[in-house]
């Protein structure tokens, strides 16, 4: 919908000076959001973890898979309940409009991987479904069929919702859950690591002793490079530093 035609109440129009000044105001209050974000994931860092008992079994496209099967040899585990099943709007041509609003945002997976975290979707659609919707709408994360009752245990049987979990060896561990409006910031790498256990697993973090922590900046990589490449690459790091002296990037 076009509103170009729609009278607005324009803020003021001031000159280069007065919009930096403007800028620095709002940036104090966005630094003490930053900082309160990053203390609120490390809140959840520190959340007690609920022992996941029951075994509970999916379909997915290698066939049977356990819930410790999706971790796909990960330490962690986030699940997303996608809408994709008879009596869903868009059936069966679509999923939900607002889950596929949030796998569009859905960034390339392999960064998650590299902070040994599995990023996975499940839903009761059939399989030859999901793969069909999957390859019309590019999605590229695994996704599941839910056959029990893993979505009325963990909460998200009637609604969306996303569900954080964590092994220990072959124990499995709920860690933290976030549906309604908390989905709606799910998408990005960082935005999903720090509702996990481990947090983005980066020094600067507030995190329990002996969490696992690397220099910040220095993990990154080209998603087509984390398995190829040496961690972290000598050059990369050389950038990081000189980048930490000139931007005040840890700030």
């Amino acid at each position: 919908m076009s509103t170009n035609n729609i009278a607005m109440k324009m803020p003021p129009i001031v000159s280069p000076h007065e919009w930096e000044a403007a800028r620095q105001q709002l940036l104090v209050k966005e630094k003490e959001l930053t900082r309160a974000r990053d203390a609120l994931a490390a809140e959840r860092r520190r959340m007690p973890w609920l022992a996941v008992e029951k075994k509970y079994q999916f379909d997915g496209p290698k066939g049977k898979a356990s819930l410790l099967d999706l971790f796909e040899g990960r330490r962690q585990l986030i699940v997303y309940r996608a809408f994709f099943e008879p009596g869903v709007f868009g059936w069966p041509e679509h999923a939900c409009r607002g889950c596929s609003f949030g796998a569009d945002q859905v960034a390339h997976l392999a960064h998650l991987n590299a902070r040994d975290t599995t990023l996975a979707f499940a839903s009761r659609a059939p399989q030859a479904d999901i793969e069909r919707v999957k390859a019309r709408m590019a999605w590229k994360m695994p996704w599941y069929t839910i056959t029990d009752s893993f979505d009325t245990d963990f909460g998200v049987n009637e609604w969306h919702g996303t569900n954080a979990f964590i092994r220990d060896g072959d124990n499995v561990y709920r860690t933290y859950f976030i549906n309604n409006r908390g989905d709606e910031a799910m998408g990005s790498t960082w935005s999903y690591l720090d509702i996990t256990a481990l947090g983005r697993q980066e020094e600067w973090e507030d995190s329990p002793q002996g969490y696992p922590q690397t220099p910040p900046y220095k993990w990154w990589d080209w998603h087509d490079e984390y398995a190829a490449s040496p961690s972290p690459d000598p050059r990369w790091s050389e950038v990081v530093e000189n980048a930490k002296v000139t931007l005040n990037l840890n700030d």
